[in-house]
């Protein structure tokens, strides 16, 4: 069977990612703003937080103004021509540019130039991987230039915050990560946490943690403990939405871990915003769906 020419449905996967907040973060920001003291800065905030999700979901237009770098991440049937779903995704991402679900976004370096289409090196991001299912699945998540500014690394053991090369140690860096951003990174975030690993696959695995649901919780006992862990003591921080200071600082803390060098015991914190803008594309038998 000729492989499909998915360029529409892949507007429409961009569309709903940048439009229509999952109900997940939806329904953990409505928690939020019930647990904060009424009339309060924290509440205001979320108030207009949540209008705003209405009024983007309503009129089709982003939720925020950065709609970030699109990273995509296919998993292709075997057979499949990752150039062409590659060709078709970069041409839908301009598409949807220029109906103004995204943001031009993508800057030369050295000239300064916006491309205007969010066509570039690397950019969108794409991410494949073969697997033994008969379906394609395309994972995408928008990631905002603010909560990307406050990700941090840390090399274990760390003096300064007497964090060694165990989990306290990661609870250590990763509570310290959190205070660096304070409202910085448009909170209440959400917390990407790659334990091992060198210093690149830190970033992108801290990063595929974006992707799980806020209600989900890890497989493994130690991290599943240690992410209630990391989200409760984040929020006795008091830094809040937005900073304004209050009850909820993060929504979720989500850890997963790496094999790593002997020499090296990297800790990756990466920050999601409020807007965890993510949507699942599913082409099975000849029709498409999203979640």
């Amino acid at each position: 069977m000729e492989q499909p020419d998915l360029t529409p449905h892949f507007v429409e996967l961009i569309r709903l990612a940048a439009t229509d907040l999952r109900a997940d973060v939806e329904s953990a920001l409505r928690a939020a703003r019930d647990r904060e003291e009424e009339g309060s800065a924290a509440q205001s905030a979320l108030d207009t937080i949540l209008k705003n999700v209405r009024l983007a979901r309503q009129n089709s237009t982003p939720i925020c103004q950065d709609t970030g770098t699109p990273i995509f991440y296919i998993y292709y049937p075997t057979g499949w021509s990752t150039l062409k779903l590659r060709d078709q995704i970069r041409a839908a991402t301009a598409t949807a540019t220029a109906k103004s679900y995204l943001r031009p976004n993508a800057v030369d370096p050295l000239t300064g130039r916006n491309s205007g289409d969010n066509l570039g090196d690397d950019f969108p991001s794409l991410h494949f991987h073969e697997w033994e299912e008969a379906h394609l699945r395309v994972d995408l998540m928008l990631k905002g230039g603010g909560c990307e500014n406050v990700g941090a690394q840390y090399k274990l053991p760390n003096v300064t915050l007497h964090a060694g090369r165990d989990l306290e140690g990661v609870r250590r860096v990763v509570l310290d990560a959190v205070n660096q951003a304070q409202g910085l990174g448009c909170a209440p975030g959400i917390i990407g946490v790659a334990v091992g690993g060198d210093r690149g696959t830190g970033y992108i695995r801290s990063k595929e943690q974006f992707f799980r649901p806020l209600d989900d919780r890890s497989e493994v006992p130690e991290l599943a403990e240690l992410e209630e862990r990391l989200t409760e003591e984040a929020n006795r921080l008091g830094i809040g939405p937005m900073g304004f200071g209050g009850k909820t600082t993060v929504l979720g803390v989500k850890v997963d871990t790496l094999h790593r060098l002997p020499a090296s015991y990297f800790v990756t914190a990466s920050y999601m915003c409020w807007a965890d803008r993510r949507r699942t594309m599913i082409h099975r038998d000849g029709e498409v769906t999203f979640e």
